[in-house]
């Protein structure tokens, strides 16, 4: 195989379809970029919801004197139903550990917490005793996504006002990250079936425009391999900057979002990191190169045939 004349076809053939392998660049560019994005944002949505789900704790109230519900018809929580929830939740092999809140503690804590040294804030604290504030169980879970299992094992039972959960008040933010990297993934889908569709067409048009010759290729014996590789190394340079433009795209929301803007101005939650910015780009190489290299080796033997 004469390695100077393959080299030649591909030079020829990019310039040749210089406006179409552009055209294939930039829109793997973009879809590709939309999909290491999307890849950083569930690894973000798993660091968020392990970071989260190793500090919060559910938390069951018991009644106090005021609480309403159904469990609390009876007013302020019993030492014999404060014991029956200890027993539930020791038994409950979803729980790690849990430890017991007085209302006294409860009381200091909200002080220590709200505290700023107004008039009026201490009067609020004035008008409050410890009394109001609820006893509590705080509890580590084995699995935090196993809330409810806790609920179904202490809701009901006597002396328990309510059972809460944090990760519910962080739902919403769940929410929108799953929202942003469905919809990026969705948007990148779109594009990478332009690119698979302009793979196709830029085949063809070379194709076509080499028809005459590769029939004289063929006549003479040449191989589909050696007929083939130019159009192959065609896409692999398409593919190649394609891939490198989007690298460089998610290393740049890497270092300015992430580790310039996000990580020094904010510690609420575990941010991706480098690692997950190379899994990112192995996964956007693996479809890059796969979406142009596979349809054109299959293209190819249906145009090139004579």
């Amino acid at each position: 195989m004469q390695l100077t004349y393959v080299l030649t076809e591909l030079g020829s053939g990019l310039r040749r379809n210089l406006s179409m392998t552009v055209a294939v660049v930039v829109t793997l560019f973009v879809s590709l970029t939309l999909v290491g994005l999307g890849l950083l944002l569930n690894a973000q949505a798993d660091k968020a919801e392990q970071f989260w789900g190793d500090r919060l704790q559910v938390t069951v109230f018991l009644c106090t004197d005021n609480s309403p519900g159904a469990g609390c018809i009876d007013g302020r929580a019993t030492p014999e139903q404060r014991a029956d929830v200890r027993r539930a939740l020791a038994a409950s092999p979803e729980v790690e550990s849990f430890r017991f809140e007085t209302s006294d503690q409860a009381y200091a804590k909200w002080k220590d917490v709200y505290s700023t040294g107004e008039e009026t804030q201490q009067q609020v604290f004035e008008a409050i005793e410890p009394d109001d504030l609820a006893e509590s169980f705080w509890v580590t879970l084995k699995d935090p996504r196993e809330f409810s299992t806790v609920t179904d094992d202490v809701g009901a039972l006597g002396g328990v006002s309510s059972v809460r959960d944090l990760r519910q008040v962080l739902q919403p933010i769940y929410f929108w990250i799953s929202a942003f990297k469905w919809g990026a993934i969705g948007i990148a889908g779109l594009l990478l079936v332009a690119a698979l569709l302009q793979v196709a067409n830029t085949i063809r048009l070379a194709a076509m425009a080499r028809r005459r010759e590769i029939g004289i290729m063929r006549l003479v014996g040449a191989s589909s391999l050696y007929i083939q590789l130019p159009f192959l190394l065609e896409a692999l340079v398409a593919a190649v900057l394609g891939i490198a433009l989007a690298t460089g795209a998610v290393a740049g929301f890497l270092y300015f979002v992430v580790y310039r803007l996000l990580r020094p101005n904010s510690n609420i939650v575990a941010w991706v990191d480098w690692n997950d910015g190379v899994t990112a780009v192995y996964a956007i190489a693996a479809v890059g190169l796969a979406l142009t290299l596979v349809p054109t080796l299959l293209l190819t033997r249906k145009y090139l045939k004579v």
